[in-house]
């Protein structure tokens, strides 16, 4: 494979990628939406509120973190070689996993929002635009 074709299915790749962390960083505007609404809706309407707290969200909900995670966030690292967006990805998952086993409450909502919000910059950082490979200042 020529050095054009190699450039054309690396930017293929990273389009891909880009893509995934533009949905996974919609996804996590979803679950804060949903964190606050939650809350909200438990003050004013019990059982409305009581129907979004159902654990069967935030399951699916952190399933679908992680499995968009592994993808864009393995696909970015492929791509431009950062550990960055990979360390802060993962920290917002243990803090998003710390959200489902915390007791219901203001912990359970501080984890969640934390780590969604964590998850959110690295999926960001991982589709900034960038080369095939960045250049790195020699230390």
């Amino acid at each position: 494979m020529g050095v054009s074709a190699e450039r054309s299915a690396a930017s293929a790749r990273v389009a891909g990628a880009s893509r995934l962390d533009r949905l996974a960083i919609g996804l996590s505007g979803l679950c804060l939406v949903h964190c606050v609404a939650t809350v909200l809706l438990a003050a004013s309407l019990a059982s409305l509120g009581a129907a979004l707290a159902n654990p069967a969200y935030h399951e699916v909900g952190f399933a679908l973190a992680v499995l968009f995670g592994a993808i864009a966030l393995g696909r970015g690292f492929r791509a431009h070689r950062d550990r960055r967006p990979l360390l802060l990805g993962g920290a917002g998952l243990v803090l998003m996993a710390a959200g489902l086993v915390v007791p219901h409450g203001l912990a359970e909502l501080a984890c969640t929002m934390a780590g969604v919000t964590l998850l959110a910059i690295a999926h960001r950082l991982n589709a900034r635009p960038r080369g095939l490979v960045e250049a790195r200042p020699a230390a």
